[in-house]
């Protein structure tokens, strides 16, 4: 036992993380170099970089009151009948980077002025630098009825743990009473990994037809947004598609009410109007928004998000605040591809600003949003700030606004190992793979 608890001890080392849990009890009046205000993708990924730089003496502290992490884009694998929902969380303490101290509870203020945050457990950690990565919040009960109806008759969402098999639940009962009126939905705000909604759809789309019964079903995919797709290069191929695949689009219905007992599903179009739809299956994005504490905070701007320099990614007021990930107001898709071009970039201004340096790396708005068309095939959406395509692959090799078999390979397979054992730990820069981008050095 000691032999296996000195290799496992060994190997954590060399992946950066700690062997053990590294909860501790939260101090008062503590104080740190860096703390960091979330546990999720851009929290533990901003920590790992950062620790790697500041080396011995970075002083990190992450708060995040959560036993477990996720990572999300598994959960439409597995509402899709592709993956088993376990495998998309591991134990909080089994991620934490090893030179981060991790505080078990939740941020509920923030006094920039102070440089303070105070905590779920009434203690308060006081810091040189923040980063806020505190992520985007679903908010269930903002639509009426959707709270008492998710979970049960028909309704689920790829948007949270305990919904997600559900889904394939839902999909597979369709199949069993020989087809229906199914409904996917997407709300006219912004939400985290904004091709979801569609992805599962697809998905579903693709299994009913390998049963052969898709025409007994009618699928309905009903957005809030004006377009399909916000960048044009990839909406022409998926309004083609849909169109192929007999999927009825209407745009600019945004969802406002979900009567489970009745089934019924109110949209609200422009002016005000409104219509009822009848469902069999109601696959449902919710409203999404920033977390209370940033939107009650100086440091939020008028949508409640964090207000960042859109190219350094520092507070535009506060200048040892930081943001990355969902709860920044960065023009640019929520996505853990974002944060993975983000992450660099943070960790290079803060390092130079801790240096008396100016920072100098700039985030140019890479996101990206992998759009599961089918089981096998995936187009690569990628763009930049003013929805401008930022494709990895060159055109004459490969064409990234269509159906790939290689590209579905990179989500199934490739994009979650370098989730788990590279992102984590600081070493994935997403298209650049393992390789760190490199910035010049400020005065």
């Amino acid at each position: 036992l000691a032999a296996g608890a000195a290799a496992a001890g060994t190997a954590a080392a060399l992946l950066g993380r700690s062997p053990t849990t590294l909860e501790t009890p939260t101090p008062k009046d503590s104080k740190h170099r860096v703390v960091v205000v979330g546990g999720g993708t851009a929290g533990i990924t901003i920590a790992a970089q950062l620790g790697r730089k500041l080396g011995r003496d970075a002083d990190i502290a992450v708060v995040e009151p959560s036993e477990w992490h996720y990572y999300q884009p598994w959960w439409t694998m597995a509402a899709g009948g592709l993956a088993d929902i376990e495998e998309s969380r591991r134990l909080m303490a089994s991620v934490m980077p090893r030179r981060a101290l991790w505080l078990r509870a939740a941020a509920t203020a923030v006094d920039p002025d102070r440089c303070a945050v105070r905590l779920s457990d009434g203690t308060e950690v006081r810091y040189d630098h923040l980063v806020v990565a505190a992520g985007i919040q679903t908010v269930w009960d903002d639509i009426p009825g959707l709270s008492e109806s998710i979970g049960r008759g028909g309704v689920s969402s790829v948007y949270d743990y305990r919904y997600a098999p559900l889904v394939w639940e839902d999909v597979q009962r369709i199949r069993d009473q020989g087809g229906g009126r199914v409904l996917f939905t997407q709300p006219q705000s912004g939400v985290k990994c904004g091709g979801s909604p569609q992805k599962i759809m697809w998905l579903a789309d693709d299994w009913w037809r390998s049963e052969k019964m898709r025409e007994k079903v009618r699928i309905e995919f009903c957005t809030g947004t004006p377009k399909l797709f916000a960048v044009d290069r990839y909406r022409a191929t998926l309004e083609a598609m849909a169109k192929e695949r007999n999927v009825h689009t209407a745009v600019e219905h945004n969802l406002v009410e979900v009567d489970g007992a009745r089934k019924v599903a109110t949209f609200e179009l422009p002016g005000g109007k409104r219509v009822k739809k009848h469902y069999d299956m109601l696959h449902v994005t919710p409203v999404m928004d920033a977390p209370g504490f940033i939107k009650k905070s100086p440091l939020a701007d008028a949508t409640g998000y964090i207000e960042v320099d859109k190219g350094t990614l520092r507070h535009v007021r506060y200048g040892n605040v930081w943001a990355i990930g969902d709860s920044s107001n960065l023009p640019t898709s929520k996505t853990a591809a974002a944060v993975c071009a983000q992450a660099p970039v943070l960790a290079h201004n803060l390092t130079a600003v801790v240096s008396g340096k100016q920072p100098t790396a700039q985030y140019d708005g890479y996101t990206s949003c992998p759009i599961i068309t089918r089981n096998g095939g995936l187009i690569l959406a990628e763009f930049k700030y003013g929805g401008v395509p930022c494709e990895t692959f060159p055109p004459f090799l490969v064409d990234q606004a269509r159906e790939q078999p290689l590209f579905f390979y990179l989500k199934k397979v490739v994009f979650p190992w370098a989730y788990w054992n590279l992102m984590l730990v600081g070493r994935w820069y997403g298209p650049r793979t393992v390789f760190e981008p490199s910035f010049p050095i400020g005065d």
